[in-house]
């Protein structure tokens, strides 16, 4: 059943619904499995996915709790492309039709693609 609203439960299901479809992509799977592993419950994963809800909470319901900069960590990746990220968004587009309602799905679209193309931009891709 898709939500009608945002809360920091569906946000959390939200991004594990999401990073399962990401480990299993052959274009943006190996990059997280590189850094994190290919298990969602493993040491390097459990805080990703709690920084990730964090940052969508602070987007979505203005919560004050996601500390961090999010642009910094691509810095560090090597071989990102605009392929890598178009990607991406596919897969969070996907993930937020199954999740949210349209109307809320939609709003996040436009958010995430606009982060996409600031990151794409500052990272020269």
């Amino acid at each position: 059943m898709q939500n009608s609203e945002v809360t920091k439960e569906n946000l959390n299901k939200m991004v594990l619904i999401f990073y399962a479809k990401v480990l299993q992509d052959e274009i943006v799977g190996p990059f997280f499995i590189e850094k994190l592993g290919d298990n969602l419950n493993n040491e390097k994963w459990v805080p990703h996915i709690e920084l990730l809800t964090n940052f969508w909470a602070s987007i979505a319901l203005g919560d004050p709790t996601y500390r961090g900069n999010p642009f910094a960590p691509h810095l560090n990746i090597a071989n990102l492309s605009r392929e890598a990220f178009s990607q991406w968004l596919e897969l969070f587009s996907q993930t937020l039709d199954i999740v949210y309602v349209p109307q809320i799905a939609d709003q996040f679209k436009q958010r995430s693609t606009v982060i996409a193309g600031n990151f794409m931009r500052n990272l020269n891709l």
